[in-house]
């Protein structure tokens, strides 16, 4: 016959055990969160990038623009290619989350 002690101990889940139910745990099964941290990550620096480029860009045109009224069409185009690059990191965030 078993004692209470070993009919406890039998139930107990092994270290390996135990550390795959908490990695499951943290990860979501199947690296859910390294896929919404790398979502985000494309997001973030994408838009990062995008507003700093919108930053020289802008100031620049807008110094232009004063010496120079035609050129606004021109500094439009550029400013539609750097706010792009957020438009891009959008795009792979959601290429990266529909593959999840």
């Amino acid at each position: 016959m078993l004692s209470q002690a070993e009919l406890q101990a039998g139930d107990r889940p092994s270290t390996a055990e135990k550390e795959k139910i908490s990695s499951e745990a943290v990860l979501g099964g199947d690296g859910l969160a390294f896929a919404f941290i790398a979502a985000m990550g494309a997001v973030g620096l994408s838009c990062l990038a995008s507003s700093y480029a919108l930053a020289k860009i802008g100031s620049a045109a807008l110094g232009a623009m004063s010496e120079k009224p035609e050129l606004g069409g021109r500094a439009l185009i550029f400013l539609g290619l750097a706010e792009g690059i957020a438009i891009y990191g959008l795009i792979v965030a959601i290429m990266i989350l529909t593959k999840i």
